[in-house]
């Protein structure tokens, strides 16, 4: 005789996170037990007892305990339960009501008495004057607690977050920040904090060095009035367990933030679960970045679930449509979805608003190769072209791997020849033959000529500094760096360069000159360097030159659109920029694909810019995305 369902009865229970579902009376049906295996439970046969393990188990028993009820099961929760359902339904309350308020004040609908009071602190406790873009931003986080901010790179959403920071500071709600980010942005948090703030903060980096060495930092302690914690992705997701630590400790009221929060795009990434782990514990959460989808509209999830993961900012429905939508390539309605559902959540300033000068592009110094480099790009390319021809036998994959290495040479010829000589990686066709005279030219180089865009670059930069003016200096080459660093040097232009293996400030760092203290320097007016030399890779992001820098040389430029875009925002800023021209200023060589990359780069740019003054538009400004742009730029010039 089959059960009847109205007398069964079970009991649900959390404990050391798991669900527990124990059937208190009568039997489970085999449809019953396969929709229960169907939401994550197993089953423990001898005891009767159904068992999902989870971290958050409100988000998916309200839809058990609905199938349950459904089917006309009596459920009952345990005192655990109970208090986690309390918890999130008061969660949600406080989660509508802040999600009001950010839609109030978006559509000009709030107390203009209570945005006068927040503006009057601000102007009391933050030594810098915040912008009117930068006071709305400002206040609107203040309303909601937990929110993001889209503005564009170099509106200044670091004094944004650190003026909301010392607000509910000044209340007791939160005594500290840590911040979580790539390692360049250490700095500019360093010192932005004073240059907002106006104190300097008592800093730890919690990134790098050995485990054990960070695991005394998280022990925290009102006595040692730590203000600022920086951390990376990595050491976040290696130290989750500590960081926790130091959250749940007495009197620790964590300002949790996430900078560049778009290195979270993947949902369910390692380094988003970790954060979204740490997050649950901060009374205020704040995520930063430009661009926070950069290949799509879900790349919006986690930031959200960071900031409201106990609040369901985005339905699980409206997850499900907007992947659907983005699957079948309807963007419009997977952006009308996302929309829908965070518009109230974030604020977002457009580069048009800034009210910055429009940046001077001067036209490119032309420049005449020398004898041997012209001869040793001239046979580059040749040989290139006759790859090319016989390019139809290769698979599409191993094409395309070629197709971008075959152009990274030609631009390493237009950079500095001798660049040749080192491998690429998955890269071993033959270009020069051994024992040729031309693999000797190049082997000899630097005792043949230098490249004629270093003359160039010299007579340009001397220029700046007969005006006493500061010159920020790009490469996509360390080998180039390293040269145009020795070539000034020889002709007494004091520089310093800053690439990837240029050390972060911290605990473990005690010989080598960090980053932080290069760009102090170059900073400092006083400070007697007045030349910078680059990489894009390195030094494009998070950092801010704009305030005693206003001259940038491209020595060479590579296609990625990411990594220019974001480094002509190093000196086209906030603060300074208003008044002040910004001048960019190129050296292409005659006959070279060097007019190919800056056309397509300007395109690009042109191209970008305009999506940038969408609200929450899809593109990418991420500087390590693999894209195609070598091989589309190869299949242009080589029409293969």
């Amino acid at each position: 005789m089959e059960t009847d369902p109205r007398s069964i009865e079970v009991y649900l229970d959390y404990e050391c996170g798991s669900v527990l579902l124990k059937v208190l009376n009568g039997r489970l049906l085999p449809h019953h037990m396969s929709q229960l295996a169907f939401l994550g439970f197993e089953r423990d046969k001898s005891k009767d007892l159904y068992e999902r393990t989870t971290p958050s188990p409100m988000s998916f028993l309200p839809k058990a305990m609905s199938y349950l009820q459904m089917e006309g099961i009596k459920v009952s929760l345990s005192k655990s339960l109970l208090s986690i359902k309390e918890s999130q339904d008061s969660n949600r309350v406080r989660f509508e009501a802040a999600k009001e308020r950010g839609r109030e004040f978006k559509e000009g609908r709030f107390d203009g008495s209570s945005f006068r009071d927040f503006q009057s602190f601000v102007g009391k406790h933050c030594s810098r004057k915040l912008k009117d873009h930068q006071l709305k931003a400002a206040y609107h986080h203040y309303l909601l607690r937990n929110a993001a901010n889209f503005s564009v790179p170099g509106s200044g959403k670091t004094s944004v977050a650190l003026a909301v920071y010392q607000k509910l500071k000044d209340e007791g709600v939160v005594n500290f920040l840590f911040v979580v980010g790539p390692p360049s942005c250490f700095g500019p948090w360093r010192h932005e904090f004073e240059a907002t703030l106006g104190r300097q903060a008592k800093f730890r980096v919690v990134a790098g060095g050995h485990a054990e060495d960070r695991r005394q930092e998280y022990l925290y302690s009102p006595t040692k009035q730590i203000e600022l914690y920086l951390t990376t992705f990595q050491t976040l997701l290696n130290d989750q367990s500590e960081v926790l630590f130091l959250f749940q400790q007495q009197q620790a009221k964590p300002f949790f933030v996430v900078d560049e929060a778009h290195y979270l795009k993947q949902f369910g990434g390692l380094w988003a679960t970790a954060a979204l782990s740490v997050s649950y514990h901060a009374p205020a959460r704040c995520v930063l970045t430009g661009t926070p989808m950069p290949r799509a509209y879900s790349d919006v999830f986690n930031l959200f679930a960071i900031l409201w993961h106990d609040s369901d900012a985005i339905s699980s429905a409206s997850r499900l449509a907007v992947w659907q939508a983005e699957k079948r390539k309807d963007y419009n309605s997977a952006k009308r979805e996302v929309q829908s559902q965070i518009a109230p959540l974030y604020y977002r300033v457009r580069k048009s608003e800034l009210g910055l000068r429009v940046p001077i592009f001067h036209p490119p110094l032309r420049v005449v190769m020398n004898k041997y480099e012209r001869l040793i790009y001239n046979a580059v390319h040749d040989r290139i072209s006759a790859f090319a021809k016989s390019d139809y036998l290769r698979n599409a994959d191993l094409l395309s791997r070629l197709r971008k290495a075959r152009i990274i040479r030609l631009r390493q010829c237009l950079s500095y020849p001798k660049l040749l000589l080192s491998a690429l990686d998955g890269y071993n066709e033959t270009f020069i033959e051994v024992e040729s005279d031309l693999a000797r030219i190049i082997s000899q180089y630097d005792s043949l000529e230098y490249p004629a865009k270093l003359e160039i670059l010299k007579n340009c930069c001397q220029e700046h500094l007969d005006r006493n003016e500061k010159v920020l200096v790009w490469s996509n080459f360390v080998g180039s760096l390293e040269l145009i660093s020795r070539y000034l040097h020889s002709h007494h232009q004091t520089n310093k360069l800053i690439y990837g293996k240029t050390p972060i400030e911290q605990s473990t760092v005690t010989e080598e000159e960090t980053r932080e203290q290069i760009i102090a320097e170059f900073l400092d007016p006083q400070g007697g360097l007045n030349v910078l030399l680059a990489n894009p890779a390195a030094c494009a992001e998070s950092i801010s030159l704009h305030k005693q820098c206003h001259h940038a040389i491209y020595y060479d430029l590579s296609y990625n659109c990411a990594q220019y875009l974001q480094s002509l925002d190093r000196i086209h800023r906030v603060g300074g920029c208003e008044t002040i021209d910004t001048n960019y200023y190129f050296l292409s060589y005659d006959d070279s694909i060097d007019a190919d990359i800056r056309a397509n780069l300007e395109e690009k740019k042109a191209r970008m810019y305009s999506l940038v003054e969408e609200d929450c538009a899809v593109y990418s400004l991420d500087m390590f995305e693999d894209s195609d742009d070598e091989s589309e730029a190869y299949v242009r010039l080589f029409g293969a």
